[in-house]
């Protein structure tokens, strides 16, 4: 007899995408429903599901798409928006994965946990830096000891979104990357680093990186990136930084550690080895290399060339699927709403720093029900769109003229074509 498959939808049609594409091949779930405002976004989806021989519903409308018969949502909506939805399906009967970030404000995270809690449902987060080749290779040694205790730890997520600003904003002012912080975006960063060392962070100081160049003076961009130095439970240092740095044509995703019987550390350019590890032997100073492309850790019957973030877009999912159903994959490399919400605030905590002059502050642990009062109202935020919006300043670095409609009409013109952003619209 042919097993029931999990029914799973997905909100949001662009990013929505890789999500759509694992279930439709996937063995243990289908797709049945997908919802986003955009309809040449549903209309391709339709085309997907009809060459998979698929039935899956549209939508335009989120209150129509919950009331879907279906066990679980993928949330790849706008990222300042996981959370409330997150909440909506939880409270709907749905076990959710939402994409990156987990949450708008810290109140955000708070809700979300408080509805995880209430409603015995999966929570996963689709953080997929954690899965690529060399950090999950990490994530995995550093789990079972191979250098020992990690005392610090450097993540970078390198992205120059200058030139491609018309297809991830389509000339909106509105969109929530225009209305972000240089810190905001910071679990590609940090989440590989606090998965693979286990500890939790309590300490923040957030910094925003000047930019001398061209991308200074465009309005999405406040600053060339942003930069935390992040203290965990048990002493650790993390430094995450990411941003709109100048690096093309080499890995932008670089990570290492140091542990106390060794390091290890991705490799930083192309065609150098993804993972390197340094073994301390038993006297000091001297000890082995070892430098290779891991095979994957948890190996699936997937074709890892043609999945996105070199294979990483496959695992979230996967492993939200299996947790699901029970099974022990899933409960070890899911990344749970507790994590997922601290990975995120340390992001909102290093902008509040870098406003109050790289000042530290403490991370809560929200984990505590006792903590949380102090918190469940703190909707601190850069958007106006955020309920209950406590707003503060986007940036403290200088804000450069510009003539914001016919910036942003060029940059939709520039979407509705196709095109890149090449140069400052005249």
């Amino acid at each position: 007899m042919m097993k029931e498959k999990l029914k799973v939808g997905v909100f949001g049609g662009g990013r929505g995408l890789t999500m759509m594409n694992v279930l439709l091949d996937h063995p243990d779930a289908r797709l049945v429903a997908v919802c986003d405002k955009y309809q040449p976004s549903l209309d391709k989806v339709s085309q997907m599901a009809k060459e998979k021989n698929a039935d899956v519903a549209t939508y335009t409308n989120f209150d129509d798409f919950i009331r879907h018969d279906m066990d679980a949502v993928v949330l790849a909506n706008y990222a300042h928006e996981h959370a409330l939805y997150a909440v909506k399906c939880l409270d709907a009967g749905k076990h959710v994965l939402s994409e990156v970030l987990p949450c708008g404000t810290i109140a955000q995270g708070v809700a979300l946990i408080e509805a995880v809690e209430k409603s015995g449902l999966v929570y996963a987060y689709a953080e997929n830096y954690c899965y690529m080749q060399h950090n999950f290779e990490m994530w995995y040694r550093i789990k079972h000891g191979d250098i020992g205790d990690i005392c610090y730890a450097e993540g970078e997520y390198v992205h120059d979104c200058t030139a491609i600003t018309p297809a991830i904003t389509y000339g909106d002012p509105a969109h929530w990357r225009n209305k972000m912080s240089a810190n905001f975006y910071c679990t590609h960063s940090l989440g590989p680093m606090l998965m693979s060392i286990g500890h939790r962070p309590v300490r923040v100081v957030g910094y925003e990186l000047p930019d001398f160049g061209r991308s200074g003076t465009l309005p999405i961009f406040k600053g060339a990136g942003g930069l935390q130095m992040v203290t965990l439970d048990n002493g650790a240092v993390c430094r995450g930084l990411h941003g709109n740095l100048r690096r093309e044509g080499a890995r932008n995703y670089n990570y290492l550690y140091y542990g106390d019987s060794g390091m290890m550390e991705s490799g930083r350019f192309d065609n150098s080895p993804l993972v390197n590890v340094y073994h301390e032997g038993e006297k000091y100073c001297e000890g082995t290399w070892e430098q290779f492309d891991p095979e994957p850790r948890v190996k699936l019957d997937i074709d890892y060339d043609k999945v996105g973030h070199m294979g990483s877009d496959y695992y979230p999912t996967h492993f939200f699927i299996e947790k699901i159903l029970g099974r022990p994959e899933g409960f070890e490399w899911s990344i749970d709403v507790y994590q997922a919400v601290e990975m995120g605030i340390c992001g909102i905590l290093a902008h509040r720093s870098a406003l109050r002059g790289n000042v530290p502050l403490d991370v809560p642990d929200l984990r505590d029900k006792t903590q949380r009062d102090a918190w469940r109202n703190d909707n601190e935020t850069t958007n106006p769109d955020v309920p209950n919006a406590q707003l503060v300043p986007l940036s403290s670095l200088p804000t450069y003229p510009y003539d914001e409609e016919h910036f942003y009409s060029c940059v939709r013109r520039l979407w509705q074509d196709g095109k890149r952003l090449e140069k400052y619209p005249e």
